[in-house]
């Protein structure tokens, strides 16, 4: 996204860690990424960091974290740089990270039996970045998109399957699905979590002015429109379909920002060359 107010290109990255547990872990992947020199700049004769830590969400039951970093186009090279302070790591490409190809993150897991660990490909697959594929490292997928965003509904049943018969309904991919949504449903405190990443597209133009075009929210890029399925629509979907089903929602929670909030944040944060901005906020967004 374009910043007019900082007069640059900003980027923003959600970087998932099988951490949660452990605060100062967590943290420290956090302050990581603060610490390199390109994280800062110098503006009118002071050095100010241009990269900041905008959320933390860390999920115990899965033991799962999600940091949300921010900062300009230039300070992002996240691949280059984790395989010279990480020589070991193991790097596949996804979005349009992966070029000629653009191979989205569910096509490039299922090349892996990425949620079948007990047959991932190891030997037969080779890294598009770094070292080979080794058990202590594992694999870690990077890639590159418009804005993408998480959007959970929670429903009143302890019935996997009636969370996978919702989740099938909206997927994106399906026939009748909701554009630009991959869903999954997961059992989560006596309940199920219908979990959505929300992407947003620009291939295929909105509807006309319609109540159907309402269920959209858009923003630009370099002047070029990218629409994303609003959470309220999402929940609005999810809640018909469980009601259907026999079964209430119970509430709906977004891991981090909405573009337009994250955008406005991040602004805030360099500007001021704040880098731990979730500790000023005080407020850790789901």
């Amino acid at each position: 996204m374009a910043s007019q107010r900082l007069n640059r290109r900003l980027a923003v990255c959600l970087l998932n860690i099988s951490e949660a547990r452990k605060k100062d872990i967590v943290e420290s992947v956090a302050k990581a990424a603060l610490s390199d020199k390109q994280a800062f700049a110098l503006i009118t004769g002071q050095k100010k960091m241009q990269t900041t830590v905008l959320n933390i969400f860390s999920d115990y039951d899965y033991n799962r974290s999600v940091l949300t970093l921010a900062g300009s186009v230039e300070t992002l090279d996240i691949a280059e740089k984790l395989i010279v302070n990480v020589p070991d790591c193991s790097l596949f490409y996804f979005g349009y990270a992966d070029q000629p190809l653009r191979r989205t993150l569910v096509q490039r897991r299922k090349e892996l039996n990425w949620f079948n660990r007990s047959s991932l490909k190891v030997k037969e697959r080779k890294p598009d970045v770094g070292a080979a594929i080794s058990p202590r490292c594992g694999l870690t997928g990077i890639g590159a998109s418009p804005y993408v965003m998480n959007c959970n509904v929670t429903i009143d049943t302890q019935d996997l399957n009636v969370g996978q018969q919702i989740a099938s309904a909206i997927r994106g991919a399906n026939v009748g699905g909701l554009k630009g949504i991959q869903a999954m449903a997961f059992p989560h405190e006596g309940t199920v979590e219908i979990a959505c990443n929300v992407e947003s597209f620009k291939d295929e133009p909105l509807p006309p002015l319609t109540e159907e075009r309402g269920k959209y929210i858009s923003y630009l890029i370099q002047g070029e429109e990218y629409p994303y399925f609003s959470p309220s629509s999402i929940e609005k979907q999810i809640k018909e379909l469980a009601e259907n089903l026999g079964v209430a929602t119970v509430g709906t929670a977004l891991v981090g920002f909405t573009p337009e909030h994250c955008k406005s944040l991040a602004e805030q944060a360099i500007r001021e060359g704040t880098g731990e901005f979730w500790k000023k906020r005080k407020v850790i967004t789901m």
